[in-house]
This record gives C-alpha cells, sequence and structure tokens, in this order.
C-alpha cells in the first residue's frame, strides 16, 4: 500500500495521531502537507517513509513495541488512504525489560 500511495503522491511521512478529529491512527500524508515541529519525535521509518509522534504522546508509549498495519474500512479523514478504502492501524506491546534497554534513544524533529 504504501508503495502503491508513493506512487501516486510521491514522497510520504506518517504522523501518529494525538487522538483529537481522527482517534488515534497513524495518518500518512505528502511529504511537505504536514508540518512537523519541534515538539514531534521521529521514531524511524516506515517501508522508507519518516514515522513521527508528539514528543508528549511518545511518552505514554515509549515502553511499547509499535506495528503499523493496514487495513480495508474508514480510515481518518486526514490520511491518503481514504480514498482507497484503506487505512492505516497501530498494534502495540509492551518491551520486555531486555528490548527496553536495547533502545536507540528517538530524536527531536526539527522544523
Amino acid at each position: 500500500m504504501i508503495d502503491h500511495l508513493r506512487e501516486r503522491y510521491g514522497p510520504l511521512l506518517f504522523h501518529q495521531s494525538g487522538g483529537c478529529c481522527d482517534g488515534s491512527a497513524p495518518l500518512c500524508y505528502e511529504e511537505g502537507d504536514f508540518r512537523v515541529g519541534t515538539s514531534d519525535a521521529r521514531l524511524g521509518e516506515l517501508h522508507g517513509c519518516p514515522f513521527y509522534m508528539a514528543h508528549d504522546q511518545f511518552e505514554y508509549w515509549e515502553h511499547m513495541q509499535l506495528t503499523i498495519d493496514v487495513e480495508e474500512g474508514r480510515g481518518a479523514r486526514f490520511s491518503l488512504g481514504i480514498p482507497l478504502g484503506v487505512r492505516f492501524a497501530i498494534r502495540s506491546r509492551l518491551f520486555s525489560d531486555d528490548e527496553y534497554a536495547r533502545l536507540t534513544p528517538v530524536a527531536q524533529a526539527s522544523s
């Protein structure tokens, strides 16, 4: 799905919604259509696309392994998957103590 969206829209980025308008969903945007700020943490990449989350929200999730999935259904109205009838969903589980100890620090995004 990400390859399909990238082919259609170009470079993409993901941002984990904070739960306001779109629940708590990973949202996919064209790069440049979402302004990443200094209060966002870059958690890594999702199939070559940067993945961000507000730092204060990350404090709640930092002890969890996050898995991003795609599923059929109505998704967040701002995400690029909507016209295709798909949504991105987040799944989580707690890290073990050993896994957590081996993590690298998450970087703050630059505006």
